[in-house]
């Protein structure tokens, strides 16, 4: 019988590969199996390693989170500019919900999190999709605050639905598509104004 012993104290450079990318990529492998954040000393049993080594990568736990959290949305759609603002709008929420989808404890991680990290992402992304459309600040801010809330309204209530995949994309296609004809008009106002 073999047994894996824990390497104490600070990890030497590149020893065992211990990064900041692998930390990342096993918490979000333990996330994903177990629906929810792992703790440090989880994570640091999964890694074999002390706890400790994992805070010379990082500054505490809400950094690991942070880290985790803004490596998962990094993952959404990125727009293209290829199709209509329409269409990258409604793959950015799809992509979003199936990321909260595959990820169950996300959606509560992000909820809890002190850090905007993760929302900046998402909103880079939106913004750079509607900065053509010329909408003012105060619509921009609107229509991203209503797609949030839309998006992580549809993510929890989905959480307790035993509808399908595709009963799940229909329903977000219905109601994504109010959404953008609530906003289309807003967008001819402010292209009107220039």
């Amino acid at each position: 019988m073999t047994v894996k012993l824990k390497k104490r104290g600070r990890p030497e450079k590149g020893k065992d590969g211990l990064s900041q990318e692998r930390i990342v990529d096993t918490a979000k492998a333990m996330m994903k199996a177990d629906g929810k954040i792992p703790s440090i000393r989880a994570l640091a049993k999964e890694l074999n390693i002390d706890a400790m080594a994992i805070y010379h990568y990082f500054n505490n736990k809400d950094s690991v989170l942070e880290a985790v959290a803004i490596s998962l949305v990094e993952g959404i759609y990125e727009p293209t500019g290829t199709t209509m603002w329409q269409e990258e709008v409604s793959e950015l929420g799809w992509s979003y919900l199936r990321l909260l989808s595959e990820y169950p404890g996300l959606l509560e991680t992000l909820f809890k999190m002190k850090s905007s990290g993760p929302a900046e992402v998402f909103m880079s992304r939106f913004d750079e999709i509607v900065d053509a459309i010329n909408l003012t600040k105060s619509e921009r801010q609107n229509a991203i605050n209503l797609l949030a809330d839309y998006l992580h309204g549809f993510a929890f209530s989905m959480q307790f639905s035993s509808a399908s995949e595709e009963d799940k994309r229909a329903i977000y296609l219905g109601s994504i598509s109010l959404y953008l004809k609530a906003v289309t008009p807003t967008l001819s106002c402010a292209k009107n104004r220039e």
